[in-house]
């Protein structure tokens, strides 16, 4: 464990980033898979309503530097593919 104040004081800010990052993660995993499971029943109309859902979501992670900004926009972008190719 670390003594100095300044590395205390890091370490307690690194706990609550991965914290909100887990949370984030989280919520990309469930929405992500909400757009795949619509993809799977061929529903077209909840598929694009649960991509909007994901794209707000993964852009908001990219803004927060949760994920890198180039990830979130392939994740869309083969979602996006993927939705369109049943529609």
């Amino acid at each position: 464990m670390a003594n100095h104040k300044s590395a205390l004081k890091r370490h307690r800010q690194s706990l609550k980033r991965r914290a909100r990052n887990r949370v984030s993660k989280t919520r990309i995993k469930n929405t992500v898979k909400a757009v795949r499971l619509a993809i799977e029943e061929n529903d077209a109309a909840k598929a694009q309503e649960a991509l909007q859902a994901a794209t707000a979501v993964l852009d908001k992670a990219a803004r927060k530097k949760v994920i890198h900004d180039r990830q979130a926009q392939r994740r869309i972008s083969r979602l996006q593919a993927a939705v369109n190719k049943i529609a």
